[in-house]
């Protein structure tokens, strides 16, 4: 297993937010030499990467990341960051290859993959498979008194009040299936008769032809990402991971500072099994072009045995005057990002395999070692682990 002490140098150290762009020429050149220097490790990890416990390409994770990225202000901070942690200038006044033989680079290269892997999507993989779920009101309030469990200042209170937003913006359905609340359901055929209750479009809920389910709230950005430490304070991963989320879409994070991680435009109503699914960026929306506003084409990473309805198109509900804001195309767009490099750098396979390997369902590879000393990091920076 390849020493990975060189990623730790790097915490605190890269920027990924500088807003002074490149001109075109430097913006170039700058995009030849990344991929001259990323490519000529390519071939060589993805071949070694088959014998060895690591399964997926850390060059390709850089790759994928910087292509990603949402707008060239973001792919030119990425670039800043990437030149900087190889100390190389991204800069120059001459032409030609003349950052030197790429392999002179290997460990600095490798290093920021794994910072990548480290502070950003090993631990936003790995702790936020689902939402938690807010606790009934009277039992939010019995934890308040004693001092008991609570991840930040008034979370219990905000994912009651998100939960409640969410299922009046999206009519009391799952935005994937359009499955009905079933409790909600089941209140309103107490209160007007079996077959009186209404949805919210004024429909007869017993001639619903899809079957009520329970919902849930599904956070886009997860919601542990804001969770403070403490001392009431973001642990410096959680900003470095902050900082990296800011790079695919620079100002982003001013969406979900604070307790606007638990605001509306953060969050959908989804059933229990979509929302794991979306949790784990299996699912993903992308907008439909030319088409109404809060459009998206619904689609998944898994085998159309397992979910063959997709993919599909859904158009999302609005609130009554937008009273409420829709969810966020530009933090659903964040999403599919990360899905997508996930998927495609096999780095969500990887971190599935550190989580088995944690929970000791895992094979060691030849020689005995598995990852978990990067768990443990993980672990120490302030992460929690949901399995």
């Amino acid at each position: 297993m390849e020493d990975r002490t060189a990623s730790l140098s790097l915490e605190g150290f890269l920027d990924f937010s500088s807003t002074k762009a490149l001109n075109p020429a430097q913006r170039d050149d700058a995009k030849r030499r990344f991929y001259r220097i990323v490519n000529h490790f390519l071939l060589a990890s993805e071949i070694d990467s088959s014998a060895r416990s690591q399964t997926y390409s850390p060059p390709r994770l850089i790759s994928l990341t910087y292509k990603y990225a949402l707008s060239d202000e973001a792919r030119d901070n990425f670039l800043r960051a990437f030149f900087e942690s190889i100390n190389v200038p991204i800069a120059r006044d001459g032409t030609g290859d003349d950052d030197g033989d790429p392999e002179t680079l290997r460990s600095s290269v490798f290093a920021f993959a794994d910072y990548l892997m480290d502070q950003f999507f090993l631990p936003l993989k790995a702790s936020t498979k689902k939402t938690p779920q807010p606790s009934p009101v009277f039992h939010s309030a019995v934890e308040r008194v004693q001092g008991g469990p609570q991840t930040f200042a008034g979370t219990p209170d905000r994912l009651s009040a998100l939960r409640g937003a969410c299922l009046v913006r999206d009519r009391h359905r799952c935005i994937i299936s359009h499955s009905f609340d079933s409790s909600e359901a089941q209140a309103r055929m107490d209160k007007a008769g079996e077959t009186n209750a209404l949805d919210d479009d004024g429909h007869l809920l017993y001639q619903d032809p899809i079957r009520p389910g329970p919902l849930e709230v599904a956070h886009i950005i997860p919601h542990s990402l804001m969770k403070l430490d403490a001392n009431s304070e973001l642990s410096p991963s959680k900003r470095a991971a902050l900082a990296i989320l800011n790079m695919f879409d620079t100002g982003v994070v001013h969406l979900i500072e604070g307790g606007d991680i638990d605001s509306p435009r953060n969050a959908l109503t989804l059933t229990g099994p979509f929302h794991v699914h979306f949790g784990e960026f299996k699912i993903f929306f992308e907008p439909v072009l030319d088409s109404q506003p809060h459009s998206y084409r619904i689609d998944s990473f898994f085998s159309r045995y397992i979910l063959p309805e997709f993919p599909l198109t859904r158009t999302l509900y609005l609130s009554e005057n937008r009273t409420i804001d829709p969810p966020s195309s530009r933090l659903l767009a964040l999403h599919c990002a990360i899905a997508h490099i996930l998927h495609l750098s096999a780095a969500g396979d990887y971190i599935d395999k550190l989580l088995r390997e944690m929970e000791g369902q895992g094979v060691c590879a030849a020689d005995g070692s598995t990852e978990l000393d990067r768990l443990l990091r993980f672990g120490l920076r302030g992460w929690s682990v949901s399995t």
